[in-house]
């Protein structure tokens, strides 16, 4: 499996907020623990017996870390219990549901590792902390600084996160280059989606925002990403403009962010949600069954697989299963240049 252990915020992005915001160390903190997170894998995870255990169905398990940086913490709220009152423990343990409905009742999938593994998530973690990340077991919030970020428990961040590991039991994408850029892109499209199913929003009501509400006021941005409208989620001189290209004669080919991993998931962002408004209705219904097929089925990428072999592989399994939208697929694939 190829781990994605680096945050919601990555690196380059963390590294950009440090140098623009000098007087705010929380910046410059949080990208030294990322970098260690990375390092450690899933190492870091205690290895409590039964800890990712469940009842065979994805059950809930929320601890609450109370501002330290160990994991899972003390228990908060698990499958079935009541509402806390923290805000942030419950809206944690209601988006782990949503993305548990999503896996079970859109694409017949039995929790991330489609084996029925717990869900679980430790909140309130560090102080001030500024990320999110799925380190291969479990999901981890900080809280923000509440400076520029105000929250990272969103629905969308937490499907995202969660959607890196269904993409480690599937196709294994290799976390660099445009291999990695269709790891991230996929974790964008299932949190997204997550949010469009839980709110019954049709491909052409939503935002297409990935991140909405992570900003606070005091900056300039809608999001951290726009799958419709790459490099425009935000522009401000306390964070720099998003840097996402929407077509391939943009395509990042530095070394910085893997070889692009966050950066040019906005191309292959724009195609599906191009797609999905052209195909109209629910995006998580035909065209996600297309997506999910590429990534995830019996006909899906290697690990090693670059966006024409995405592009190449999406064909196939729409022909395969709806085969009256091969136009639109073509179509938006060739709107970003593929």
């Amino acid at each position: 499996m190829s781990h994605h252990i680096e945050g919601y915020i990555y690196a380059d992005l963390l590294l950009e907020l440090a140098r623009r915001n000098p007087n705010n160390l929380n910046y410059a903190l949080t990208l030294v623990e990322t970098q260690k997170l990375f390092q450690k894998g899933q190492s870091l995870v205690a290895r409590r017996p039964g800890l990712f255990a469940g009842a065979g169905n994805g059950d809930r398990k929320i601890y609450d870390a109370q501002g330290r940086q160990s994991l899972p913490g003390t228990k908060a709220r698990f499958e079935g219990d009541k509402a806390t009152g923290d805000v942030v423990v419950d809206n944690a343990y209601e988006f782990h549901g949503g993305v548990k409905d999503f896996l079970a009742q859109v694409v017949k999938r039995n929790s991330i590792d489609d084996a029925g593994m717990a869900l679980v998530g430790t909140v309130h973690y560090g102080r001030k902390y500024n990320n999110a990340f799925w380190n291969g077991s479990q999901m981890t919030y900080g809280d923000g600084d509440g400076d520029l970020f105000q929250t990272f428990v969103i629905e969308d961040v937490v499907g995202h996160e969660m959607a890196h590991g269904v993409t480690e039991h599937t196709s294994s994408l290799v976390y660099q280059g445009q291999s990695g850029a269709l790891n991230e892109h996929f974790s964008d499209v299932v949190g997204v989606l997550c949010r469009q199913y839980r709110q019954k929003l049709s491909a052409a009501d939503d935002s297409w925002l990935v991140g909405p509400g992570l900003w606070t006021k005091k900056v300039n941005g809608r999001a951290l990403r726009d799958m419709l409208n790459p490099g425009t989620a935000y522009d401000d001189p306390k964070t720099g403009k998003d840097p996402q290209p929407a077509h391939m004669k943009d395509l990042y080919t530095g070394w910085s962010d893997n070889g692009g991993v966050h950066i040019n998931s906005g191309i292959p962002n724009k195609a599906f949600a191009t797609f999905a408004r052209a195909v109209g209705g629910n995006a998580w219904e035909r065209p996600f069954e297309i997506w999910y097929a590429t990534n995830c089925g019996a006909n899906r990428v290697t690990s090693k697989a670059d966006f024409k072999a995405f592009v190449a592989k999406s064909l196939e399994n729409c022909r395969a299963l709806h085969p009256t939208l091969e136009a639109d697929l073509k179509a938006a694939w060739a709107a970003v240049g593929l």
